[in-house]
């Protein structure tokens, strides 16, 4: 079992932390055979030549699940949150010649199932027939994404770099002045390892500068019930 003391002092300083060796190599290779043979004609697939992406990921590639969730990754999940659930799930390929690159940001929205005007639910888009909305405050704070790596990453291909305590801030913007005095800092992940993160910590990545892919599976879980006329687009009870 992963001993999740120091990871868990990261997380609450830093905002992430990274663990090695969840995955074993034939795991990654057998989630990459189902990510394979799934129907890429659905509107939640994108695919361009700087980006390969599948929106509701969990949903449209179901034989994904009991790869993902294997014995280690929920043990690392009930220790972070015994109660919390799967909301939302993204692929990103990153392939060897993109030019793709991601400027600083938090993760403010969460997907829901419809537009409802409560308070504090702010600024909201539809996109590929999903719902997102900004929620109140401490839907970000109890949040935790994981980022789970089915290449190795580093600055070459697109590796995170990331405001270390920047979730501690509340809302920022991009080109806050008091962000833009911090150091930066790298989060390499060698494939089969994840990354663990708040929504609030301020992030980007750079275009690939190598010929090696980045594949990440991207899944975000929280633990609150939304107001009863509201319901999580892609809850999931692992």
């Amino acid at each position: 079992m992963v001993d999740l003391k120091a990871h868990w002092a990261n997380i609450q300083n830093s905002g992430y932390t990274v663990l090695d060796d969840i995955y074993s190599h034939q795991e990654i290779q057998n989630i990459i055979a189902v990510i394979t043979q799934a129907n890429q004609f659905s509107a939640a697939f994108r695919k361009t030549e700087d980006l390969f992406a599948i929106r509701r990921f969990l949903k449209e590639v179901p034989l994904s699940k009991p790869l993902i969730f294997n014995q280690k990754l929920k043990n690392i999940i009930s220790d972070l949150d015994p109660g919390c659930f799967a909301v939302k799930s993204i692929y990103f390929d990153k392939p060897e010649k993109s030019n793709w690159f991601v400027a600083w940001h938090q993760d403010l929205t969460i997907s829901v199932n419809n537009r409802v005007d409560l308070p504090g639910f702010n600024f909201w888009t539809k996109k590929f027939e999903q719902y997102s909305v900004q929620p109140p405050i401490e839907f970000l704070e109890t949040g935790f994404t994981i980022r789970i790596h089915l290449d190795d990453t580093d600055k070459y291909n697109g590796a995170l770099k990331v405001i270390p305590g920047s979730h501690l801030k509340n809302v920022l913007r991009g080109d806050d002045a008091d962000i833009q005095l911090q150091s930066e800092e790298l989060c390499p992940v060698r494939a089969g390892g994840v990354m663990v993160m708040r929504p609030l910590l301020m992030h980007a990545s750079d275009r690939t500068r190598s010929n090696n892919q980045r594949r990440v599976i991207h899944i975000e879980f929280n633990s609150l019930g939304l107001p009863a006329e509201l319901e999580w687009a892609e809850k999931l009870v692992y």
